[in-house]
């Protein structure tokens, strides 16, 4: 029995050896693991640790970095960078970062927040089958969610905020049983959302703020344990969403609600935070919010609620916050409402109260307004009841009569619409746009307004004006606002009566149509709203007095004051000249209006023949394209032609079909050999005119790009050349001979163009010593070259 033990020994020994050298090399493998990913990364300080510590499970250098492990191996990383986050090198690999990643196998939780990560997110991320949590905030990630991300049966928690993810979300998210925490804050996703999400029946938090959803929301009552919902600044409506009765959160504001709110929401009494601010709700508001157990914040602002306030209402004692203004309310303001507390913030201005705080209308205000939207009051719906039989029988007595006057009058207009050729035009006949954005067009749109994060533009709604407020704006179409004159017609600028300047575009018609036939083009120009294209700030339309049908449209764009983009590159004046970092910057906003063009909206535009001439700076030096391609005439139209180089609002410079929903093959590579024009002169410094001076630019440039950096120096606009890092020249030159390559299909796509761009006005603002500074402000001198960020 002893010698059986004896022989046994050596056999128990082997094999606590064998798996303690498994478990050494199966560490030392992550442990290389995680050094290659920091370097991937740019952490050169944690790599360097990393290398001299053997037990990594533990190891932490600063809060920015972090692992957890479970039995010897890796279950936690958490990497977080500073904002904002630089952009990875362009020799980033999203798809080696992420293969490198799953060598993880065990990982569960995630985390790498602004370490300037960028492309698109690959599927091979499902490889993490244990992933529980998966948090990759403030990147640079583009492109749609991969479908594969379905297949992570144990995520509970997915964000993936302030990225630039797009498309459509995948179908499959709804089938993950455990998720519980879905945040797709500040993104660029255009599409409406999959009913699938309504299957989620663990979800208790879904953001979606800060993107272009569109549609109606899924029917998300029978999520049962959803407490916060946030999907401001969205396109959803127009109907108020079904929800479950166990919210704490509710965030809708500037979406396009229209309806009422739903008498249910009364019962909400978990409900602590509630913003359905800047929308088109209406019908009555109810007061019965104001005394909700847990509410805490109330805003109702910027919607069409009516209905008659009283003193003695209540309110939750907890209440800090209550917007109502700018609604149509009377009566009298609850004194619960009234305090002096810094605590607490009270607001109710632009309603028709009865108190003289905070700028109130005057009753008749808040009347006509309600009536002008559709709301009518509850004295008005008895005497309308009472009023219908009468109605009803006055009409079927009318009915025959109109009939007949229909047909009479039908045949009538038939057998003098050819002999009819000229009509005399009327005063004002404005026609009433709607609002709601109905058509099927615009129920496709879609928007990547800010594949570049522009920001919210700054500008009013788009409206209808009037033509007395036109003609007030430009002293009549005085001679002194006249602008310039194209073949679609005139333009003048002019001044609103609050003050702002606008340039007005009076286009004549031919033909007789009706107002319908252009509301397709109408809605279409509502949505050309971007920081960097001259945007549309509304229309009128004058009609003839026998048929109404238009004769003139006017339409109005934001005024741009600083001139062509070429007067301050290669206008002759050596004071007025844009310094190294203010014409990337420009270059940058220029790309970005031309993606929001190409993908801002379905179809997109294209062809828009561009030149450095259609390309604006506004006040504070923010690129801005005035002339691209959309036809604004009648449907039926076979081709429109407009031309006004340098000038505002929509046009183009040669003929364009008025096909909605053609595009050509390598439409979108025109514009970017364009582009590449214009990026010529901005880095030459010279205007560009002709094509042989283009092929003999480029050739001295192509030259420039194989030799040192003063020979790349001595190509540059001799006004810049001393401030302007050589990489920086390098990166901007190789992008332009890209783009102007004779080969469509050899030019980048406008998304790297943009990417390039960034690169170059990276690197050269760590040159300059990495302090970025605002947009705002006028050129200076080359010796002193401000350092611009959009």
């Amino acid at each position: 029995m002893a010698k059986r033990s004896l022989c046994s020994l050596p056999l128990v020994l082997a094999v606590i050896i064998f798996s303690v050298c498994d478990s050494e090399q199966h560490q030392s493998s992550e442990a290389l693991t995680l050094m290659r990913i920091t370097r991937l990364l740019n952490f050169p300080t944690v790599s360097k640790s990393l290398n001299n510590y053997t037990d990594f499970c533990n190891f932490e250098v600063n809060s920015s970095f972090a692992v957890s492990c479970y039995e010897g191996n890796i279950t936690q990383l958490h990497i977080i960078g500073e904002k904002p986050a630089p952009l990875l090198p362009r020799n980033f690999s999203i798809d080696s970062f992420v293969t490198t990643l799953v060598k993880l196998p065990s990982l569960k939780v995630l985390t790498l927040v602004s370490l300037g990560l960028w492309g698109n997110l690959p599927g091979k991320i499902a490889r993490l089958s244990s992933l529980e949590i998966l948090n990759v905030t403030s990147n640079f990630l583009y492109g749609t969610i991969p479908p594969e991300i379905s297949s992570l049966t144990s995520l509970q928690t997915l964000i993936l905020d302030d990225n630039m993810f797009s498309g459509l979300l995948p179908e499959g998210l709804g089938s993950l049983p455990v998720l519980s925490v879905l945040s797709l804050k500040k993104n660029l996703f255009n599409s409406s959302l999959p009913s699938s999400l309504s299957e989620l029946e663990s979800l208790r938090l879904l953001g979606l703020s800060h993107n272009h959803f569109y549609g109606e929301l899924p029917d998300f009552s029978r999520l049962t344990n959803l407490q916060v919902l946030e999907v401001g600044d969205n396109a959803f409506g127009p109907q108020f969403p079904k929800l479950g009765k166990k919210l704490v959160t509710l965030v809708l504001r500037k979406n396009k609600f229209r309806s009422s709110i739903p008498a249910e929401l009364s019962s909400y009494y978990q409900l602590q935070c509630l913003d359905v601010s800047s929308n088109m709700f209406v019908g009555p508001f109810p007061p019965s919010l104001l005394s909700l157990p847990s509410i805490t914040y109330l805003n109702f602002s910027g919607n069409k609620f009516t209905g008659m306030l009283f003193e003695n209402s209540s309110c939750n004692a907890e209440l800090k916050v209550v917007d109502l203004s700018s609604n149509l309310l009377t009566g009298s303001l609850p004194k619960c409402l009234e305090s002096d507390s810094k605590n607490k913030v009270f607001l109710y201005a632009s309603n028709c109260l009865a108190t003289s705080n905070q700028n109130q209308h005057p009753l008749p205000f808040c009347h006509n307004e309600a009536l002008a939207v559709g709301i009518v009051s509850d004295r008005s719906k008895r005497k309308q009841a009472s009023k219908a039989a009468l109605a009803l029988g006055i009409i079927g007595a009318l009915f025959g009569c109109v009939l007949l006057f229909g047909v009479i009058f039908f045949v009538y207009r038939r057998m003098n619409a050819n002999k009819t050729t000229k009509k005399s035009p009327t005063r004002s006949v404005t026609e009433n746009a709607s609002s709601g954005y109905t058509s099927k067009l615009l129920s496709d749109a879609r928007y990547i307004s800010q594949t570049m994060k522009s920001g919210a533009l700054g500008l009013p709604g788009y409206r209808t004006f009037s033509l007395e407020e036109l003609e007030d704006a430009t002293q009549n179409f005085d001679t002194s606002t006249f602008m310039g004159e194209g073949s679609h017609g005139q333009m003048y600028r002019g001044q609103l009566k609050d003050g702002s300047f606008v340039a007005i575009r009076c286009l004549k018609m031919k033909g007789s149509h009706s107002t319908e036939n252009f509301m397709h083009h109408i809605e279409l120009i509502m949505k050309l709203r971007h920081r960097h294209l001259v945007s549309a700030l509304g229309h009128c339309f004058e009609c003839y007095l026998d048929d109404s049908s238009v004769s003139r449209i006017f339409l109005v764009f934001e005024y741009v004051p600083n001139g062509t983009l070429r007067s301050w590159i290669s206008g002759g004046h050596p004071r007025r000249s844009l310094a190294w970092t203010q014409r990337i910057a420009a270059a940058i906003g220029t790309a970005k209006g031309i993606q929001f063009l190409h993908t801002g909206i379905m179809p997109g535009v294209f062809s828009n023949n561009l030149k450095i001439t259609d390309i604006l700076l506004d006040q504070n030096f923010v690129a801005k394209i005035s002339s691209y391609n959309l036809p604004l005439l009648e449907e039926n139209m076979e081709q429109i032609c407009s031309s006004s180089p340098g000038g505002h609002g929509v046009s183009s410079s040669r003929c364009v079909t008025s096909s909605t929903g053609a595009r050509k093959k390598d439409d979108d590579r025109t514009d970017v050999h364009d582009f590449g024009v214009i990026l010529l002169e901005m880095i030459k410094g010279r205007q560009v005119k002709y094509e042989a001076q283009i092929e003999a630019l480029e050739d001295q440039l192509q030259v420039a790009l194989t030799a040192d950096d003063e020979a790349r120096r001595s190509v540059v606009d001799p006004r810049v050349k001393q401030t302007c890092l050589d990489q920086s020249v390098k990166t901007m030159m190789e992008i332009c001979l890209r783009c102007l390559r004779k080969d469509p299909s050899e030019r980048p796509s406008i998304e790297d163009v943009l990417w390039n761009l960034q690169y170059a006005e990276q690197v050269q603002d760590a040159w300059q010593g990495g302090e970025s500074q605002s947009s705002e402000g006028s050129p200076v001198s080359p010796s002193q070259p401000p350092r611009l960020t959009f």
